[in-house]
């Protein structure tokens, strides 16, 4: 008996015709869509299908990616660019808004499938610091990108977190982990976490329907007041119920305009082609395994990837989440 199951981000016609036809598989699944315009919808459609394996919320619990070609990495394969033209960038969902489990794209495991992150041999959930639950926003990266510890940022003063770039997309809809939908840039903040930098860049669903109101940061201001404030709080205190410190920013906490994010997704990007080409030989905590980026020293048959997610445990029962994960965090003179 199959236990698929279909999710398509955009309802359109092609969309769903592709679903049915990738839907056709044995394990479980879920297919999201990337679309390259949302001015038409004559456009060309890419499809993922998210598989997960493993047991949701213990060690072993990955979300792999496939196309119709089958698995891929979502770092490396996933384009970064949607449409250029109109500079939609995809984003590829690793936590969804309301959700309290830190997940992440693995980046020294082969297709780099997302995981959740272990500190101190315990897996990983974002304190809630009243009065946030969870993430408020869709939170995740933009593939092909890479934030190079090498680099020393000359607007921060600080190295890059040897990451993707982090999107927090702050539209209506609640994603779901693995989904892949095209985005704008509106603007970014420049975390500094651990003498880090870690850029957040601030996106809209192309789709959403405040997207075409929404073309810098001030409009999320004025369209979302207090959102952009809560943002840099959370931000700031997330990590001191355990005992860190309060993260600081660059530029006071404020955020930088869509022209400036825009210089910094270019950036990173660059930063990722050098990764990828080999160009960068101390970068080897990343695996770089791909199956299509040309002249990738890394790109591996179709069958060495199939081989890899062949070897996940089968998908099984989700773990019970700590009833520590419900509390809330009251905190003062911050």
């Amino acid at each position: 008996m199959s236990l698929s199951r279909c999710v398509c981000a955009a309802a359109v016609p092609v969309c769903r015709s592709i679903a049915r036809r990738l839907c056709a598989v044995k394990e479980p699944t879920r297919v999201t869509c990337s679309i390259n315009s949302t001015a038409t919808l004559k456009t060309q459609v890419r499809m993922y299908i998210v598989e997960e394996r493993g047991s949701p919320y213990t060690p072993d619990y990955r979300v792999f990616f496939k196309d119709e070609g089958g698995p891929i990495s979502p770092m490396h394969d996933i384009p970064l660019w949607a449409d250029k033209a109109q500079r939609l960038v995809n984003m590829v969902v690793e936590v969804p808004r309301w959700t309290n489990a830190k997940m992440e794209i693995s980046l020294g495991e082969a297709l780099n499938p997302i995981k959740q992150d272990v500190k101190k041999g315990n897996l990983r959930f974002v304190n809630n610091v009243f009065p946030h639950r969870g993430y408020i926003w869709n939170y995740g990266a933009l593939p092909q990108t890479w934030e190079n510890p090498n680099h020393v940022d000359p607007d921060t003063g600080a190295r890059g977190d040897n990451d993707p770039v982090d999107v927090i997309e702050i539209g209506e809809r609640v994603a779901s982990r693995g989904d892949v939908y095209p985005v704008k840039i509106l603007g970014t903040l420049a975390l500094i976490d651990e003498g880090e930098t870690d850029w957040k860049l601030i996106a809209i669903d192309s789709r959403d329907p405040n997207a075409e109101k929404l073309n810098d940061v001030q409009d999320v201001e004025t369209l979302f007041p207090g959102l952009l404030r809560a943002t840099v709080e959370w931000f700031r205190l997330y990590k001191v119920p355990d005992g860190k410190p309060v993260n600081k920013f660059a530029f006071d906490g404020e955020a930088k305009n869509a022209e400036f994010a825009y210089k910094v997704v270019d950036e990173v990007h660059e930063f990722w082609k050098s990764l990828i080409s080999g160009n960068v030989p101390d970068a080897t905590d990343i695996n770089k395994m791909n199956v299509s980026v040309s002249g990738s020293v890394d790109r591996a048959e179709r069958s060495e990837a199939a081989a890899v997610l062949a070897k996940a445990p089968t998908l099984g029962q989700p773990a019970a989440i700590p009833q520590t994960v419900d509390k809330w965090h009251f905190l003062a003179n911050l």
